[in-house]
């Protein structure tokens, strides 16, 4: 979850032991939602061109700015903000801030309207001269960037994780249909083009959670490259798109109706080329590895 994988990492990382002792306890009680806010309307993929600013001001950071696209947006008791602490300086003055519940000029716009994911709350947040206590500052300031590409691997195995699992849910259902529908006389699963597509999906499904469980023994072992994760995250994301189109494809006019869970899955699935980074950001790294 954005909660427990994505964020909760940062809170265990770049945490003082004063900090630990305040938030800690409740994060793992789930009595403290967190969220972290990266994207705004004019920066995605790109993070070092957000533009919200943390200004320091005696004990204080005076933040401004907005950020969208932000799971928790709407529930979150603690978001870690993403912010340039020192404007001048690009990538090298980007910082994380803790922003809290209630605290004056902190705004939660409406809640976004997605064609999938509808279980998971996506907000507008927005800071108005919102005072952060310098206690609330997540590791060095100006070490935000370098934080952020240390931890986005793991956010990116995330979404490799659950495109396998929903392409593992797709199968099922899909092969369970196809036992129990009948065309013609017969399961329709007996007919050779829809044992081939299944053939060809469990194929290609099994194949991608043995890259995935391997990228996981080396999230483990501390050893998960920037580039490994970006391979996983991309083609388990394209081939759940893949799978779950050919399952709705298998179900007919029924994988068309959101009362079958092969309708919900695949509208679910589309997001998951998008966040996390694109993948053809994805492929960028990739390439750059390559020495290109």
């Amino acid at each position: 979850s954005l909660h427990s994988d994505v964020a909760a990492p940062y809170m265990v990382a770049y945490t003082t032991d004063e900090q630990k002792e305040r938030w800690l306890p409740g994060i793992a009680a789930g009595d403290l939602i967190l969220a972290i806010a990266m994207t705004e309307p004019s920066a995605g993929s790109d993070l070092a061109a957000v533009r919200t600013t943390a200004i320091r001001d005696g004990d204080a950071y005076i933040l401004n700015g907005q950020k969208t696209f932000i799971t928790n947006g709407l529930l979150s008791d603690l978001v870690i903000v993403v912010a340039k602490t020192d404007p001048s300086a690009g990538r090298k003055g980007i910082s994380l801030l803790v922003v809290e519940r209630g605290m004056e000029g902190f705004r939660r716009g409406r809640k976004l309207e997605k064609i999938g994911l509808h279980a998971q709350d996506t907000a507008e947040l927005f800071f108005d001269n919102v005072r952060v206590p310098a206690a609330n500052l997540l590791g060095e300031e100006g070490k935000g960037f370098t934080y952020l590409m240390s931890n986005l691997p793991q956010e990116r195995l995330t979404i490799a994780i659950k495109a396998v699992a929903a392409c593992e849910f797709g199968l099922a259902v899909t092969t369970q249909y196809c036992h129990e529908r009948t065309a013609f006389g017969q399961a329709i699963g007996t007919f050779q083009a829809s044992r081939f597509a299944l053939a060809e999906m469990q194929t290609e499904t099994q194949v991608a959670r043995v890259f995935v469980d391997r990228c996981i023994e080396d999230l483990n072992a501390g050893t998960l490259s920037n580039e490994a994760a970006a391979m996983a995250k991309w083609w388990t994301t394209e081939l759940e798109g893949r799978v779950l189109d050919r399952c709705l494809q298998l179900h007919g006019g029924y994988g068309y109706m959101l009362e079958y869970p092969i309708a919900r899955a695949y509208l679910d699935a589309r997001v998951q080329r998008i966040y996390g980074g694109s993948n053809e950001i994805m492929k960028e790294i990739i390439g750059r590895s390559m020495g290109f």
